[in-house]
């Protein structure tokens, strides 16, 4: 398949050295920097490129010998590619990751892919914990209930307009600010906070708690409980008693659990609670002054610019995004091996949560950027196609880029089904 890919490649680099209906001798033994490593017949093409296609800062520092408005077009659209690449590798790490711990928590050892290729870390690391989930559900037995709450994944304003700055030359850095559609402000208020305050883990909590809530819990718990437990302890019928294992219910006294409610004192992760003046954690909603670093939990619209430039800026900006973690709660009831069901659950509700980060957190923005990325990087080969000497410039850093990016997205698309794959198994999906 690969190898079929590279020969359209090298059948556009063909027309670009005829473009303009002249032909020019170049070095046709030169290898191209920045061409996809393992490709066959990489090497055998003619040009060169003056940039690393791997490397968005070398690519807008590049000397492309291009005329004005062209020369800022194709630098922009390298860099999208370059920015994409570096996403697409970091998605199959964190899942790779994620699926790997999971599945080594759970007892399994053959996590490392048997081939090498886009994804394949993911794939196997996943498949690894999609095998473990299954054995131990199978000797737990019972019913698998997992509740979720999103993560919340929001990009950086001041990084989109800062990124507009620099690549479009019509926009004046420092001039402009980016807005925010489809989703939530946050950041840091030193004014009084107007919406939610969210405060990282340690800190004194009241209010919802995404991870374990150690104090008293509002609701039903899912736990530890020093005190009476009102529901159901290891999957039986507590009958208000005290419970020394897991507690599902509502427990009169200190908890430390899941808290499906207010949690009053101190949560293992971020805590979100109504604001009620200062904030000395992150603020959503509003501020009675101007917000400091602010991100978007919706689209980040940067001011007007090149689409060029703005595929490039929302292939940077998504490679930054900041995470809050989903929250993960685990029931396993009328279990048959107690044991199995508590490591199930243990296992679940430690690494879930950077699972359902990609899944249900990144995945909707990298698409969107692959397809803004594709688009821009295939436009900008139109418009330099028939340049004559333009397309002898460039030619060979856009086809480079070109193959890159199909394998980014191969890389992407494997990881994402990984793990959905892994996620759905545990119920989570």
């Amino acid at each position: 398949m690969e190898a079929k890919q590279w020969q359209k490649t090298r059948i556009f680099i063909a027309a670009a050295l005829l473009a303009g209906g002249s032909l020019a001798v170049i070095d046709c033994g030169g290898k191209i920097p920045g061409a996809p490593k393992g490709v066959p017949g990489a090497d055998a093409l003619p040009g060169g490129c003056p940039a690393d296609i791997n490397d968005a800062a070398a690519v807008m520092s590049a000397n492309f010998g291009l005329e004005g408005e062209l020369e800022g077009k194709v630098k922009a659209a390298l860099s999208a590619g370059a920015h994409f690449q570096a996403l697409a590798a970091d998605v199959e790490t964190e899942v790779a990751t994620a699926c790997g711990n999971l599945a080594k928590d759970l007892g399994a050892t053959d996590i490392e892919p048997k081939e090498q290729g886009p994804g394949k870390r993911a794939e196997a690391a996943c498949n690894a914990a999609v095998k473990a989930i299954g054995e131990l559900k199978a000797k737990a037995k019972g019913s698998l209930k997992v509740d979720v709450v999103p993560p919340k994944c929001s990009a950086s304003m001041d990084a989109m307009a800062e990124c507009a700055g620099k690549c479009d030359a019509n926009v004046k850095p420092g001039s402009v600010e980016a807005t925010c559609e489809g989703g939530e402000i946050s950041g840091t208020c030193e004014g009084d906070c107007k919406g939610t305050c969210t405060v990282d883990a340690g800190a004194k909590c009241e209010g919802t708690c995404t991870g374990q809530c150690q104090g008293t819990c509002e609701g039903k718990i899912s736990g530890k409980c020093d005190g009476k437990c009102d529901g159901k302890c290891d999957g039986k019928d507590s009958k208000g008693k005290a419970c020394a294992g897991t507690c599902d219910g509502k427990c009169n006294g200190k908890a430390d659990a899941a808290c499906n409610g207010t949690c009053k004192g101190s949560c293992s992760a971020s805590c979100k609670m109504e604001a009620k003046g200062k904030c000395s954690g992150e603020c959503s909603g509003g501020c009675s002054v101007k917000m400091k670093a602010p991100k978007c939990s919706g689209e980040v619209k940067p001011p007007e610019m090149s689409a060029e430039c703005k595929a490039n800026c929302d292939a940077e900006v998504t490679a930054k995004l900041e995470c809050q973690p989903a929250s993960v709660t685990v029931k396993l009831e009328g279990a048959a091996d107690a044991e199995a069901a508590s490591k199930l659950k243990a296992a679940l509700e430690k690494n879930l949560p950077a699972l359902l980060k990609v899944t249900m957190g990144m995945k909707g923005k990298v698409e969107a950027v692959a397809g803004n990325v594709e688009t821009t990087i295939k436009g900008v080969q139109g418009a330099v196609q028939g340049g004559g000497q333009a397309a002898l410039k460039v030619g060979a850093c856009l086809a480079a880029s070109i193959q890159a990016q199909a394998q980014a997205s191969v890389q992407v698309n494997v990881s994402f089904k990984a793990s959905a794959s892994a996620s759905a198994e545990a119920g989570a999906g």
